[in-house]
């Protein structure tokens, strides 16, 4: 049953990233396009994501009880030590949300629509900067965990470990993630006198996500961060980012012929693959910190408790899933062999 509950966080976690990195990249291409652009994108983005948006958080909604009830240990690590940041991505989502919805559904149309405009495109862009910086701080190695919190200050156990160029720069590659998904998704959602600007940003994402990862791994090494040494030393993970990286080619290719199909699935493919080589990396410890190294499955709650939550979780994908599928088919956000 502890492997069904890992299947459906880590499941969780991958749509997540994939349909949410998606949702803020839309946001953040907006953000860094020219006015004309910018109208462009923002009458995609509604009739595109529009009627699905609020259904990718779901995942992120079920991977916080995941953890919560299967992995309190872990659960309460995070959300102590790391809640500044987690609070500012929770402040990001509330203020994207509220920001899409007055700038296009509100009733009376004025100067406040250009602050809701600019509260969209911001928080699209410091929202996947927080979490990639929580992530990032969670293998950073600069993660002190304690009970005596009277031995340390504020800065060092709730600054430092995500306020570090490691981190930050780990935030960053989130973002330029999240816009290489968002830009590939708007190539097959554009008009075809349009399709060149989404061409253009998504050839400049693709760019933006290898450069910063390169970065990652240079400065993670070059400091020592053992989750960066070890990552380079796995066979496994280093097969897979060289996967990812052979894949840029074709992808480039699809994304110049502006091919929906392949360029999603081949762009979903090196999501899955940078993924699945991060975990891999020290499964199944996945925070790294300064003192000690938490251990997800020794985090676990008892046996009882597991069962539980694993068939509770198999009768909510059996419900939710089918439903998501047919509601991302019926908008046309799911478009098969439609090249």
């Amino acid at each position: 049953m502890l492997y069904i509950v890992l299947f459906f966080l880590m499941f969780s976690l991958l749509l997540y990233v994939i349909l949410a990195g998606a949702d803020f990249g839309a946001g953040i291409v907006e953000l860094f396009s020219t006015k004309k652009n910018q109208q462009l994108t923002k009458k995609t983005l509604y009739r595109v994501m529009g009627p699905v948006w609020e259904a990718n958080h779901i995942w992120i909604i079920i991977l916080v009880v995941i953890l919560w009830v299967g992995f309190p240990k872990f659960y309460n690590v995070l959300s102590v030590f790391l809640h500044i940041p987690l609070t500012l991505v929770l402040l990001g989502i509330t203020m994207r949300g509220v920001a899409f919805v007055f700038r296009h559904y509100d009733a009376f149309k004025d100067k406040s629509q250009i602050l809701y405009d600019w509260m969209f495109r911001i928080s699209s862009l410091i929202t996947p900067i927080f979490l990639g910086t929580t992530v990032g701080s969670m293998i950073s190695g600069q993660l002190i965990i304690t009970e005596s919190f009277e031995d340390y200050n504020f800065v060092e156990l709730f600054v430092q470990p995500w306020f570090n160029g490691f981190s930050i720069l780990v935030g960053l590659f989130f973002a330029a993630l999240c816009t290489f998904l968002a830009s590939i998704l708007l190539i097959g959602e554009s008009h075809a006198n349009d399709r060149h600007v989404y061409v253009t940003k998504a050839e400049k994402a693709t760019a933006a996500v290898v450069g910063i990862g390169f970065i990652v791994i240079c400065y993670g090494f070059y400091h020592e961060i053992t989750f960066v040494t070890d990552f380079i030393k796995n066979p496994l993970t280093l097969g897979g980012v060289i996967l990812s990286f052979i894949l840029i080619f074709p992808l480039v290719q699809s994304i110049k012929k502006a091919k929906k199909v392949t360029s999603r699935a081949l762009a979903g493919i090196q999501v899955t693959l940078i993924l699945a080589a991060a975990v891999m990396t020290h499964f199944p410890i996945l925070i790294i910190g300064y003192n000690t190294q938490i251990n997800l499955i020794e985090s676990a709650s008892p046996e009882k408790v597991i069962n539980v939550l694993a068939i509770s979780l198999i009768i909510g994908g059996a419900v939710i899933l089918p439903g998501l599928f047919h509601l991302m088919k019926s908008f046309k956000m799911i478009k098969v062999l439609d090249d």
